[in-house]
């Protein structure tokens, strides 16, 4: 299953090749490095070069050449939400375009969910692994849903709240957590507390606000055991997003069947690309995994 984002009013993936990929975010064009792009470039080098921000990586340096009269952040709208783009060290922009279909696919489901319920506390529970800077937070949140956000980035959260403000989502129900991921589930099952979705995008490997170790080879397992320990006894949805790691969405879909065995349901599993706005070549981003419940 292939799940395609195409171009939006504040962004367009406008050529990509030769390991790199020129996006436009609102305004302004940024050539990133891809190392997915190799094929050739559609467009002409004059068009590239017209690039407001370039990221640059070789042996000796990684950095942003920006021309002068760029603002170093901006704000989008992006999925009816609002994004401040800020390009980083690490060449990203604080937004993962590709995940918008998961963002309609959760928000689809707790809306459905919402007009089945009668009470107020009956609202579904969602929780957000490795959440970054809140694309899926703020799309279940505005759905609907009551949203624990959880990353071991400071930077990161404060980033989301930042994002949830501008997309007039201050005051929704959403739980910001600086945290070790491993740590906070088994702190949250000590408490009892059950969730009736989760969405997760393990990195290949990270650190926690302490200097907890992640690596995805030697600690996925576990999480996995954690989330199927701490999800309700009622699940709506749950997704596995992955980038850098380099598995097959296959190996997902094998856990989320050990997962999710005991709950009647549907898993799809693919892969997350980007249309060119200029052609139909897609662009590969990520692989996924997702059960739904039936």
């Amino acid at each position: 299953m292939i799940l395609k984002t195409t171009k939006q009013k504040d962004y367009e993936l406008i050529d990509s090749g030769e390991g790199k990929k020129l996006e436009k975010y609102g305004p302004y064009f940024l050539v990133r490095p891809d190392p997915e792009a190799i094929w050739l470039k559609n467009l002409s080098d004059e068009i590239w070069t017209k690039a407001e921000l370039k990221f640059i990586r070789n042996e000796h340096h990684t950095k942003w050449i920006i021309k002068e009269g760029t603002p170093k952040s901006w704000n989008i709208s992006y999925g009816d939400l609002n994004f401040s783009i800020k390009p980083t060290s690490f060449k990203h922009t604080g937004l993962f375009p590709e995940q918008l279909p998961n963002w309609q696919w959760t928000e689809k489901i707790i809306k459905n969910y919402i007009l089945k319920i009668s009470k107020e506390e009956d609202k579904p529970k969602v929780l957000n692994l490795f959440a970054y800077t809140g694309g899926a937070t703020l799309a279940c949140a505005r759905a609907g849903a009551e949203v624990c956000h959880v990353d071991g980035s400071k930077t990161a959260v404060a980033w989301a709240r930042e994002n949830a403000e501008l997309s007039g989502l201050k005051d929704a129900p959403i739980r910001w957590i600086i945290e070790d991921v491993l740590i906070f589930l088994k702190r949250e099952i000590k408490r009892g507390h059950k969730y009736d979705a989760i969405i997760m995008d393990p990195p290949s490997f990270g650190h926690g606000p302490k200097d907890e170790l992640w690596k995805i080879e030697e600690h996925f397992i576990e999480l996995m055991k954690l989330c199927k320990e701490i999800l309700s006894d009622k699940p709506l949805f749950v997704i596995i997003n992955g980038y850098t790691a380099g598995y097959s969405p296959i190996a997902y879909q094998n856990n989320l069947i050990d997962m999710m065995k005991e709950h009647k349901g549907n898993i799809e599993i693919g892969e997350l690309v980007i249309q060119e706005s200029n052609s139909e070549r897609l662009l590969p981003c990520g692989i996924f995994a997702r059960w739904e419940k039936k």
